[in-house]
């Protein structure tokens, strides 16, 4: 477990990740990083499940009308 410190900055309060944190979430300044609540406290992740529910329903219509969408790429 890491320490983490809360810093003002501006009106606001924000949190410092050490460089060995960004590593392993693989994100960098200016990433988005959402934050969810789990039994015990939060977690930290660049992967957005509301996105992914988009995609995944993107990715079966695309299947489904391949054919279609072909003709009108070209």
């Amino acid at each position: 477990m890491t320490a983490l410190k809360l810093r003002k900055i501006g009106n606001s309060v924000g949190l410092v990740l050490p460089k060995e944190a960004l590593a392993r979430l693989r994100v960098e300044a200016g990433d988005t990083v959402h934050m969810t609540e789990v039994p015990g406290g939060v977690r930290l992740t660049p992967y957005d499940p509301v996105f992914e529910r988009q995609m995944a329903v993107a990715r079966k219509i695309m299947k489904r009308n391949r054919n279609v969408l072909r003709e009108l790429a070209k």
